[in-house]
């Protein structure tokens, strides 16, 4: 009961930061210099009537505050809005993008815990030594280096000087082979991991590079808590050590870590997808707000908010699962 009532409790706390997500969000995206209405008419022959008819349908005519209610009443009852250029429901629209998104993210994250976690333990077991010296320089470089830098010097490298790798798009694993033009289940999986090397590696480096500097932090610090220098002084072997005594006190701050940083990741998806020309809700949020379609940037925003609050939210109860101190207000 203590972990359920926390939960709702961070839940219960999440509505304001989402509230004031909803209002900074909004506000920007109106006070964008240009109509959204002529540049859905672009190059097109329109009259005033026209527009005022446009805007009448959307209600673009009313107040900003009366827009800001009307849509909040909506988001409350689960209508994310309708988007101005694409005439259709903001819902049906993220949905259709939702999968190469969360593709992306995924495999980026997966590289980047398999990666940094591994190297993170070998820099601190050999401290000091050139493996160590290298994993930081690795380190200091992802941290250091834009995601969508990184993705067009990996297009410019192994797409365009080897071409050993695809530039653009992606392979939907889901999708039957017939649909992308593969023969087999086997041709179709390889063309996905392909295709998806490039942007997985872009935007997993910087996840990859900040794990692996937090895991040799806490490596390092566990290895010199007195229970380690005990167990070191019965004779315990070091691969003991490093796997049932260091590495699983050392997780709390990776678990840390990778909730809060689920927010660079989906912004970072944003700039990735545009690089890799991967149409996933990073490319189609870069659409919406050139084309200043309010009602997209308010959908795509407060989802994005949300699964931040609600990866938070998991992050905070999956210490109980590796801290057994954390009780979350339960008592003895």
């Amino acid at each position: 009961m203590g972990l359920l009532r926390y939960t709702i409790y961070r839940l219960i706390q999440a509505i304001p930061v989402l509230i004031g997500i909803s209002v900074i969000t909004f506000v920007l995206a109106n006070l964008a210099p240009g109509d959204p209405v002529r540049l859905m008419l672009q190059g097109q022959q329109a009259d005033e009537e026209l527009i005022r008819t446009i805007e009448q349908r959307y209600g673009l005519d009313q107040p900003l505050h009366v827009r800001y209610w009307n849509y909040m009443t909506g988001l409350v009852q689960g209508d994310l809005g309708y988007s101005i250029h694409r005439d259709r429901p903001v819902t049906d629209l993220m949905l259709e993008r939702t999968g190469p998104t969360l593709l992306l993210v995924l495999s980026a994250y997966l590289f980047a815990i398999l990666t940094a976690i591994p190297l993170g333990v070998i820099a601190a077991k050999r401290r000091n030594e050139p493996t160590d010296h290298i994993s930081r320089i690795v380190a200091l470089i992802g941290v250091s280096t834009p995601s969508f830098w990184i993705g067009i010097m990996l297009i410019i490298v192994f797409a365009v000087k080897l071409g050993v790798l695809p530039s653009a798009g992606l392979v939907y694993p889901w999708q039957p082979p017939e649909a992308a033009g593969h023969g087999s289940y086997l041709e179709h999986w390889i063309e996905t991991i392909r295709h998806l090397i490039l942007p997985m590696i872009a935007l997993g480096t910087l996840q990859m590079a900040t794990l692996m500097r937090v895991e040799r932090t806490q490596m390092i610090e566990s290895l010199q808590e007195e229970y380690v220098k005990l167990a070191r002084a019965y004779g315990v072997p070091e691969r003991t050590i490093l796997r049932k005594h260091a590495f699983r006190s050392a997780q709390l701050p990776i678990i840390t870590i990778i909730g809060l940083n689920l927010s660079t990741a989906l912004g970072g998806a944003v700039l990735v997808e545009t690089v890799f020309a991967i149409n996933g809700i990073g490319r189609l949020f870069i659409e919406a707000i050139q084309q200043l379609d309010y009602q997209l940037i308010m959908g795509i925003t407060m989802v994005l908010g949300f699964m931040f609050v609600i990866g938070v939210v998991i992050t905070d109860i999956s210490y109980a699962y590796i801290d057994p101190r954390v009780t979350y207000g339960e008592r003895d």
